[in-house]
């Protein structure tokens, strides 16, 4: 059981070795980690236009089926 185990952390290492990690390991501070920062701030740029389109169609459609179920 203790074989598997660290024969199961020694691959898992080997794996993570392989992995392209969002940061640079030659650069000191917060420059180390531009690429990171540059695609969460992409990120958060799609999320708020994404929230405004359907927030813009969500109010159309409201007053939309509100103008035409409204009763006299």
């Amino acid at each position: 059981m203790i074989t598997r185990t660290k024969n199961f952390f020694s691959e898992v290492k080997v794996e993570l070795q392989k992995a392209s990690w969002p940061w640079d390991p030659k650069e000191k501070g917060v420059r180390k980690y531009k690429e990171l920062t540059d695609s969460t701030l992409v990120v958060i740029i799609a999320m708020l236009l994404l929230g405004g389109y359907v927030a813009f169609w969500d109010f159309i459609l409201v007053n939309v089926i509100h103008y035409f179920t409204k009763i006299h």
